[in-house]
């Protein structure tokens, strides 16, 4: 629901740019000028910085019960993964970049409108739901970054606000891998899509769908 109300609130000021890695991506396939690049990230830094201290604030009575006040990154009453990602014990970092692709390429497959794209209006609801299957799928593994934006804020704010510097050492300093694996997968989704979606498709014309009138009128007789 977050996803979703983000983008109804930010979808006709900047197309709801959430996402610094997807906004990088379409600066790089000239979707989106690269004058616009650092005013959408800082954005999407500031904002994810002040919920994680707005969170921080609504929760604090419960975070100082749960853990007396000794605010710790790993062991068995961490809390720092509340605020940013931190990988599971078995997680290798070739795992950890797979589970960063779905993101862009479902964004891209939601808005095809040469393909079979999600129906007008439902397009935020839609990739809502896209992000909650991911978090439901892979999150287990390494809480599913999928975006800078939403990760590498919190973590300074976390290391701010009593969590210490241990939330860079972390994970075999895990701290870049949100930052990098998003945008790399980014780019691979778009990859995918292009190769095995977007070149097999060609946008509907008039003839196409006279030629698909006819094929369904043909097969109700």
């Amino acid at each position: 629901m977050g996803v979703t109300l983000g983008i109804h609130a930010a979808g006709g000021v900047s197309g709801a740019h959430l996402n610094a890695s997807i906004t990088f991506t379409y600066c790089l396939l000239g979707k989106l000028p690269w004058k616009k690049l650092p005013a959408y990230v800082v954005g999407q830094f500031l904002g994810s910085f002040v919920a994680a201290a707005t969170i921080f604030g609504l929760y604090y009575d419960a975070l100082y019960l749960y853990t007396g006040g000794n605010f710790t990154v790993m062991g068995p009453n961490a809390t720092a993964g509340f605020f940013a990602t931190y990988p599971a014990p078995y997680m290798s970092l070739t795992g950890a970049f797979f589970n960063e692709v779905m993101l862009l390429l479902g964004i891209l497959i939601i808005h095809d409108e040469k393909n079979n794209p999600a129906l007008k209006g439902t397009q935020a609801v839609v990739t809502g739901l896209l992000v909650f299957v991911i978090g439901m799928s892979m999150g287990i593994n390494t809480g599913y970054a999928i975006n800078p934006s939403r990760d590498l804020p919190p973590r300074i704010f976390t290391a701010i606000a009593g969590w210490g510097l241990e939330v860079f050492r972390a994970g075999n300093n895990w701290w870049w891998v949100p930052i990098v694996a998003p945008t790399l997968g980014s780019l691979f989704g778009v990859l995918v899509h292009k190769l095995f979606i977007d070149l097999h498709n060609q946008p509907a014309t008039d003839s196409g769908n006279e030629k698909e009138k006819y094929t369904l009128e043909s097969a109700r007789m």
